[in-house]
């Protein structure tokens, strides 16, 4: 087979399928026209977040038989319409669960020890003990909604903590065990202290958190997001921020990324919403990185290219 690599990955993923006998053409430099010019000449490609495959690329990609997506989430493939043309659709959670996991479990210490804004103050010359009193996370109740590989993974990095560690995933069942405790949606509203999310992007989960959704949990609450900035609607966010119902956030993840996660701090100007996030001592922040390290870098294209060759060889 032929295999055009749209984005850039870890040399493993082109290096393990030319040795299993594929062809690979690694042209991340082409723009998405280019890249149409060429696709039909293709029965695999490799995508991270470049562009979607869409109905326009799938139809162009004439002799396609695999979309391989170095990554977790396939929000940017039209899986629905790959499948109705006998593609079949690759991608790689268990290569980043790992970092994701531990990501999320940094974002929580840091709501938690208020380590974000105590560092931020020293270094402009305050030294405030009193108010930056953390708090600990032995008996506290932690809410996962999305139980797949990242929601488990947190789970597992939890158990030394001594918390209440409880979950909701509405397509999971029986999962119960020394890790999590399997809930409703209703009993992650009555019991949830802090709440994580392990969702993916679909039209089911588009702003799934909004002021309805916080409005239903019984006690205030601080909020991890690491799965995708379009599950959470962001002016909700920061309403809720405001009257105290959300305690404090830390996102890694915001709506108002592309496609493809670039810089949208170069975007002027910015959402009011999102102003009042990088002002506020009550977030914290990263760039879409819980996935992003040196060993998912490997670990995401390997385990890529191990489903793609299992499938056709």
């Amino acid at each position: 087979m032929n295999v055009l690599f749209i984005d850039t990955t870890h040399s493993r993923l082109p290096e393990m399928l030319t040795n299993a006998g594929f062809t690979c053409d690694y042209l991340t430099g082409l723009t998405k026209d280019e890249t149409l010019s060429i696709i039909h000449k293709y029965e695999g490609i490799i995508i991270r977040s470049k562009f979607k495959i869409d109905k326009e690329v799938i139809n162009k990609a004439q002799n396609l038989k695999f979309i391989g997506r170095v990554g977790s989430g396939l929000e940017n493939i039209d899986t629905e319409y790959a499948g109705e043309k006998g593609i079949k659709c690759f991608n790689s959670p268990e290569g980043n669960r790992d970092a994701v996991g531990e990501h999320a479990l940094g974002l929580l210490l840091s709501l938690a020890n208020k380590i974000s804004k105590a560092d931020s103050e020293i270094r402009n010359g305050k030294w405030a003990r009193e108010e930056n009193r953390g708090f600990e996370l032995k008996e506290k109740t932690i809410g996962i909604i999305g139980y797949g590989n990242m929601g488990s993974a947190f789970a597992q990095r939890l158990k030394g903590f001594e918390s209440l560690v409880i979950a909701h995933d509405k397509y999971k069942f029986n999962y119960s065990d020394d890790l999590v405790k399997e809930k409703t949606l209703k009993g992650i509203f009555e019991q949830t202290d802090i709440l994580s999310l392990h969702v993916p992007l679909t039209d089911e989960t588009h702003y799934m958190v909004n002021n309805e959704f916080i409005s239903q949990f019984k006690k205030p609450i601080y909020l991890i997001n690491t799965s995708r900035g379009k599950v959470l609607n962001t002016k909700d966010l920061v309403f809720n921020l405001e009257n105290g119902k959300i305690l404090g956030a830390a996102l890694d993840v915001l709506e108002y990324e592309e496609v493809s996660f670039e810089n949208i701090l170069s975007s002027k100007p910015l959402p009011e919403a999102f102003d009042y996030l990088l002002k506020s001592n009550k977030v914290v922040l990263t760039p879409h990185i819980a996935g992003w390290t040196l060993e998912s870098n490997i670990k995401l294209s390997e385990i890529l290219a191990q489903k793609i060759i299992n499938h056709f060889k």
